[in-house]
Protein backbone atom coordinates (compact mmCIF):
# COMPACT_ATOMS: atom_id res chain seq x y z
CA UNK A 1 0.00 0.00 0.00
CA UNK A 2 1.35 3.52 -1.14
CA UNK A 3 2.03 5.45 1.87
CA UNK A 4 0.36 8.93 1.96
CA UNK A 5 2.72 12.28 0.21
CA UNK A 6 3.36 13.99 3.36
CA UNK A 7 1.91 17.62 3.28
CA UNK A 8 4.54 20.30 2.66
CA UNK A 9 5.99 22.15 5.48
CA UNK A 10 4.57 25.32 4.27
CA UNK A 11 1.39 23.82 4.03
CA UNK A 12 1.85 22.62 7.84
CA UNK A 13 2.40 25.92 8.87
CA UNK A 14 -0.32 27.83 7.26
CA UNK A 15 -2.90 25.52 8.39
CA UNK A 16 -1.53 26.00 11.87
CA UNK A 17 -1.97 29.78 12.24
CA UNK A 18 -5.55 29.80 10.66
CA UNK A 19 -6.37 27.27 13.01
CA UNK A 20 -4.32 29.58 15.79
CA UNK A 21 -6.14 32.39 14.71
CA UNK A 22 -9.26 30.82 14.68
CA UNK A 23 -9.45 29.64 18.48
CA UNK A 24 -8.39 33.23 19.36
CA UNK A 25 -10.68 34.62 17.39
CA UNK A 26 -13.43 32.53 18.96
CA UNK A 27 -12.05 32.70 22.23
CA UNK A 28 -10.66 36.08 23.07
CA UNK A 29 -12.25 38.48 20.14
CA UNK A 30 -10.92 40.38 17.10
CA UNK A 31 -9.02 42.16 19.16
CA UNK A 32 -6.76 39.21 20.17
CA UNK A 33 -5.39 38.43 16.98
CA UNK A 34 -2.37 39.56 16.17
CA UNK A 35 0.06 38.99 14.00
CA UNK A 36 2.24 38.57 17.12
CA UNK A 37 0.16 37.02 18.90
CA UNK A 38 -1.13 34.46 16.29
CA UNK A 39 2.81 33.58 15.39
CA UNK A 40 3.89 33.33 19.64
CA UNK A 41 1.11 31.08 19.47
CA UNK A 42 1.61 29.10 16.75
CA UNK A 43 5.44 28.59 18.08
CA UNK A 44 6.43 29.97 14.69
CA UNK A 45 7.99 34.05 13.96
CA UNK A 46 5.89 36.43 12.97
CA UNK A 47 7.68 37.41 9.94
CA UNK A 48 5.88 34.05 8.82
CA UNK A 49 2.68 35.40 9.06
CA UNK A 50 3.98 38.25 6.19
CA UNK A 51 5.45 35.51 4.09
CA UNK A 52 2.41 33.55 3.71
CA UNK A 53 -0.82 35.97 4.26
CA UNK A 54 0.94 39.16 3.41
CA UNK A 55 -0.15 40.65 6.32
CA UNK A 56 -3.03 40.47 9.29
CA UNK A 57 -5.85 40.95 6.89
CA UNK A 58 -4.81 38.32 4.93
CA UNK A 59 -4.51 35.92 8.00
CA UNK A 60 -8.17 36.92 8.38
CA UNK A 61 -9.01 36.77 5.43
CA UNK A 62 -7.83 32.96 5.58
CA UNK A 63 -9.62 32.67 8.19
CA UNK A 64 -13.19 33.76 6.84
CA UNK A 65 -12.36 31.16 3.87
CA UNK A 66 -11.58 28.14 6.67
CA UNK A 67 -15.23 28.96 8.33
CA UNK A 68 -17.09 29.24 5.37
CA UNK A 69 -15.36 25.76 4.05
CA UNK A 70 -16.16 24.43 7.80
CA UNK A 71 -19.92 25.64 7.31
CA UNK A 72 -20.32 24.05 4.14
CA UNK A 73 -18.63 20.89 4.92
CA UNK A 74 -21.30 20.68 7.66
CA UNK A 75 -24.35 20.69 4.88
CA UNK A 76 -25.91 17.41 4.65
CA UNK A 77 -26.80 15.70 1.45
CA UNK A 78 -29.66 17.52 -0.24
CA UNK A 79 -31.69 14.32 -0.88
CA UNK A 80 -31.40 12.79 2.67
CA UNK A 81 -35.08 14.35 3.43
CA UNK A 82 -38.15 12.94 2.38
CA UNK A 83 -39.98 15.85 2.79
CA UNK A 84 -37.79 18.51 0.71
CA UNK A 85 -39.16 21.12 2.95
CA UNK A 86 -37.93 19.78 5.44
CA UNK A 87 -34.56 19.78 4.05
CA UNK A 88 -35.15 23.44 3.64
CA UNK A 89 -35.56 23.53 7.25
CA UNK A 90 -32.53 21.97 8.49
CA UNK A 91 -30.44 23.91 6.52
CA UNK A 92 -31.75 27.41 8.10
CA UNK A 93 -30.91 25.38 11.61
CA UNK A 94 -27.77 25.05 10.40
CA UNK A 95 -27.37 28.28 9.14
CA UNK A 96 -28.46 29.97 12.47
CA UNK A 97 -27.05 27.48 15.16
CA UNK A 98 -23.51 27.65 13.21
CA UNK A 99 -23.87 31.35 13.40
CA UNK A 100 -24.50 31.43 17.00
CA UNK A 101 -22.06 28.68 18.03
CA UNK A 102 -19.62 31.03 16.06
CA UNK A 103 -20.43 34.60 16.19
CA UNK A 104 -17.07 36.05 15.91
CA UNK A 105 -16.29 33.98 13.03
CA UNK A 106 -19.44 34.52 11.52
CA UNK A 107 -19.01 38.22 11.74
CA UNK A 108 -15.66 37.89 9.61
CA UNK A 109 -17.07 35.56 7.15
CA UNK A 110 -19.33 37.96 5.87
CA UNK A 111 -16.77 41.22 6.55
CA UNK A 112 -14.06 40.00 5.45
CA UNK A 113 -12.01 40.10 1.54
CA UNK A 114 -13.68 36.98 -0.29
CA UNK A 115 -10.45 35.34 -2.38
CA UNK A 116 -11.41 33.59 -5.38
CA UNK A 117 -10.93 30.16 -3.40
CA UNK A 118 -13.47 32.07 -1.07
CA UNK A 119 -15.85 32.89 -3.55
CA UNK A 120 -15.66 29.35 -5.12
CA UNK A 121 -16.23 27.82 -1.43
CA UNK A 122 -19.49 30.19 -0.68
CA UNK A 123 -20.84 29.38 -4.41
CA UNK A 124 -20.63 25.65 -3.33
CA UNK A 125 -22.89 26.28 -0.17
CA UNK A 126 -24.92 28.56 -2.24
CA UNK A 127 -25.53 25.53 -4.24
CA UNK A 128 -26.50 23.11 -2.03
CA UNK A 129 -29.60 25.69 -0.78
CA UNK A 130 -30.06 25.95 -4.98
CA UNK A 131 -30.52 22.19 -5.07
CA UNK A 132 -32.84 22.57 -1.86
CA UNK A 133 -34.95 25.00 -3.34
CA UNK A 134 -35.38 22.87 -6.61
CA UNK A 135 -37.01 19.80 -5.02
CA UNK A 136 -39.25 22.28 -3.16
CA UNK A 137 -40.66 23.95 -6.52
CA UNK A 138 -40.64 20.30 -8.02
CA UNK A 139 -43.17 18.94 -5.47
CA UNK A 140 -45.24 21.65 -6.17
CA UNK A 141 -44.91 23.58 -2.90
CA UNK A 142 -42.83 26.80 -4.20
CA UNK A 143 -44.97 30.05 -5.01
CA UNK A 144 -42.01 32.31 -6.22
CA UNK A 145 -39.05 31.58 -9.00
CA UNK A 146 -36.15 29.68 -7.45
CA UNK A 147 -34.02 32.51 -7.70
CA UNK A 148 -36.20 34.87 -5.55
CA UNK A 149 -36.72 31.94 -3.03
CA UNK A 150 -32.68 31.45 -2.69
CA UNK A 151 -32.24 35.08 -2.46
CA UNK A 152 -34.78 35.48 0.39
CA UNK A 153 -33.68 32.75 2.54
CA UNK A 154 -29.82 33.76 2.15
CA UNK A 155 -30.92 37.39 3.21
CA UNK A 156 -33.57 36.47 5.89
CA UNK A 157 -30.80 33.75 7.76
CA UNK A 158 -27.77 35.96 7.97
CA UNK A 159 -29.81 38.62 8.76
CA UNK A 160 -31.29 36.92 11.60
CA UNK A 161 -28.02 35.29 12.86
CA UNK A 162 -26.76 39.23 13.03
CA UNK A 163 -29.96 40.36 15.04
CA UNK A 164 -29.29 37.76 17.51
CA UNK A 165 -25.62 37.72 17.77
CA UNK A 166 -25.74 41.56 18.36
CA UNK A 167 -27.82 41.38 21.17
CA UNK A 168 -27.09 40.18 24.64
CA UNK A 169 -26.57 37.27 25.61
CA UNK A 170 -28.86 37.47 28.49
CA UNK A 171 -31.73 39.19 26.41
CA UNK A 172 -31.22 37.34 23.30
CA UNK A 173 -34.70 36.61 21.89
CA UNK A 174 -34.80 32.66 21.35
CA UNK A 175 -37.97 32.84 19.04
CA UNK A 176 -36.68 35.37 16.03
CA UNK A 177 -35.29 32.95 14.19
CA UNK A 178 -38.70 30.44 14.37
CA UNK A 179 -40.41 33.95 13.78
CA UNK A 180 -38.20 34.75 10.84
CA UNK A 181 -38.44 31.11 9.23
CA UNK A 182 -42.34 31.38 9.51
CA UNK A 183 -42.32 34.70 7.81
CA UNK A 184 -40.55 33.49 5.00
CA UNK A 185 -42.47 29.71 4.47
CA UNK A 186 -45.31 32.32 4.33
CA UNK A 187 -43.68 33.97 1.57
CA UNK A 188 -42.29 31.58 -0.88
CA UNK A 189 -44.07 28.36 0.30
CA UNK A 190 -47.48 27.19 -0.46
CA UNK A 191 -49.36 25.32 2.80
CA UNK A 192 -50.42 21.92 1.25
CA UNK A 193 -53.34 21.79 3.72
CA UNK A 194 -54.76 25.26 2.24
CA UNK A 195 -57.09 25.03 -0.70
CA UNK A 196 -55.64 27.84 -2.74
CA UNK A 197 -57.04 29.18 -6.38
CA UNK A 198 -55.45 28.38 -9.32
CA UNK A 199 -52.48 30.33 -9.79
CA UNK A 200 -50.31 30.28 -13.26
CA UNK A 201 -47.25 31.60 -11.62
CA UNK A 202 -47.09 28.72 -8.89
CA UNK A 203 -47.44 26.24 -12.19
CA UNK A 204 -45.18 27.68 -13.88
CA UNK A 205 -42.65 27.82 -11.32
CA UNK A 206 -43.19 23.96 -10.95
CA UNK A 207 -42.76 23.36 -14.59
CA UNK A 208 -39.65 25.24 -14.87
CA UNK A 209 -38.13 22.94 -12.08
CA UNK A 210 -38.94 20.03 -14.13
CA UNK A 211 -37.69 21.53 -17.27
CA UNK A 212 -34.16 20.41 -17.45
CA UNK A 213 -35.42 16.62 -16.63
CA UNK A 214 -37.89 16.68 -19.88
CA UNK A 215 -36.72 14.86 -22.75
CA UNK A 216 -39.46 15.58 -25.47
CA UNK A 217 -38.35 19.22 -26.18
CA UNK A 218 -35.02 20.36 -28.13
CA UNK A 219 -32.49 22.54 -26.21
CA UNK A 220 -33.83 25.52 -28.24
CA UNK A 221 -37.22 24.53 -27.16
CA UNK A 222 -36.69 24.27 -23.66
CA UNK A 223 -34.80 27.42 -23.61
CA UNK A 224 -37.38 29.38 -25.08
CA UNK A 225 -40.18 27.31 -22.40
CA UNK A 226 -37.72 28.65 -19.93
CA UNK A 227 -37.55 31.77 -20.71
CA UNK A 228 -42.00 32.08 -21.09
CA UNK A 229 -41.96 30.03 -17.42
CA UNK A 230 -39.23 32.58 -15.89
CA UNK A 231 -41.70 35.11 -17.09
CA UNK A 232 -45.06 33.92 -15.99
CA UNK A 233 -43.43 33.34 -12.60
CA UNK A 234 -42.06 36.58 -12.19
CA UNK A 235 -45.59 38.06 -13.67
CA UNK A 236 -47.71 36.24 -10.68
CA UNK A 237 -45.30 38.64 -8.06
CA UNK A 238 -44.39 41.88 -9.38
CA UNK A 239 -46.08 44.64 -6.90
CA UNK A 240 -48.61 46.15 -8.69
CA UNK A 241 -47.98 50.01 -9.81
CA UNK A 242 -50.25 53.00 -8.48
CA UNK A 243 -52.37 54.20 -11.35
CA UNK A 244 -51.63 57.57 -13.13
CA UNK A 245 -52.98 60.83 -11.48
Amino acid sequence: MKAPTPQPARDVVRARLIEVAARLLATEGPDAVTTRSVALAAGVQAPSIYRLFGDKDGLLDAVAEHGFASYVAQKPPVDTDDDPVDGLRAGWNLHVGFGLENAALFRLMHTAKRTPDGQAIIASGTEVLRQRVRRVAQAGRLRVPEHRAVALIHAAGTGVVFALIDQPDDERDETLADLAWEAVCTTILIDPRAAEPFRPAVTAVTLRAALPDLTALTAHESALLGDWLDRIAESGHQVPRPPAP
